[in-house]
Formats: C-alpha cells, sequence, structure tokens
C-alpha cells in the first residue's frame, strides 16, 4: 500500500509540473490551478486523519500546517453558498484565527462588518464538516458570517448530513 501510495505521490506531483502556467486542472469541483489542487489535497488529507483520529479515539496537536486547511477554506466561502443552491453575500467577510502558536491568521479585509473568529483548529473541524458548528468555539457577527457557518464546506461535492451535535463529546 504504501508503495502504491508513494507511487501516486509521484505521479501526481509529475503531472502538476507539467500544468502550463495560468491553466486549470479539472476536477469534482471548479477547475483549479495546480496550487489550489495541492492546497486541496492537503485539506481532504487532514480531514481524512481526522475521521481516522475520530475512530481511534486519538486527539491531534494542532500545527501551523493547519494554515492551508484554513486557507482553503476561507477561499471556498462562495463556493459553499453556490453548492447549497443559495447567492453569495456581496459583502466579504473578515475571518480571524488564533493560530495554534498564538499568532493570528486573517483573511477579508479589516474592516468588513461580517466576521468569524475561532481558534484555527475549530475553524479547519468547520470548514471540513468534522465537527457541528455547535460543538466548536467558532463565532459569527453578522447574519451572513452566521448562515455561513451552517453551510461552510472546503471539499467539493454535496455536503451530506454533517456531523451531529455532540457527537465527539
Amino acid at each position: 500500500m504504501l508503495e502504491r501510495w508513494r507511487a501516486g505521490r509521484a505521479a501526481l506531483v509529475a503531472a502538476l509540473r507539467a500544468v502550463p502556467e495560468g491553466a486549470k486542472v479539472p476536477w469534482f469541483g471548479p477547475p483549479m490551478r495546480p496550487g489550489s489542487m495541492i492546497t486541496a489535497r492537503l485539506m481532504e488529507t487532514w480531514a481524512h486523519g481526522q475521521d481516522v483520529a475520530d475512530a481511534l479515539g486519538v486527539t491531534r496537536a494542532p500545527t501551523h500546517r493547519l494554515r492551508a486547511v484554513a486557507h482553503i477554506g476561507a477561499r471556498t466561502r462562495d463556493f459553499a453558498y453556490t453548492v447549497h443552491g443559495r447567492t453569495p453575500p456581496a459583502a466579504a467577510f473578515r475571518i480571524e484565527l488564533a493560530a495554534p502558536d498564538g499568532t493570528l491568521w486573517t483573511w477579508g479585509p479589516a474592516e468588513a462588518e461580517q466576521r468569524i473568529t475561532a481558534p484555527a483548529l475549530d475553524f479547519c473541524l468547520l470548514v471540513t464538516q468534522r465537527r457541528h458548528p455547535d460543538d466548536l468555539a467558532v463565532q459569527a457577527e453578522g447574519a451572513d458570517a452566521a448562515e455561513w457557518l451552517t453551510i461552510a464546506q472546503a471539499f467539493a461535492g454535496p455536503s451530506g448530513a454533517g456531523r451531529a451535535k455532540g457527537q465527539f463529546g
């Protein structure tokens, strides 16, 4: 299995390096540039790794590597609205996350009225739908931001039912 995984990784690296500059790669969701596709694969690997950790009852320590998951979570705001058949809000959101090392990660204009604040881990669990929004320390300011917490998803395809409130303690 490990050899197959390594061969697949090498093939993906070669294929993405061969993509002409500025071109997008078709995928299950909207086409992506190679850098975005790599970030999406990191997000998926982290999310499914969380599924394994949950099944084994293991707690993983959050690290700075969550930034890639948080980044794609922030960038897929409009996609989440679209996949749920809703029109994305015109106003930009401000997302402020407390990184595992105590620094602040931000996306969006500082003056935005619609805001999300959270520990980075909680935000990543939200946008990968690994936890129910009510079980996380994610706060919304503004009606649009509050609505987004109920539909946020950083992955392509239908969202499914999500996690049940209180499912993980």
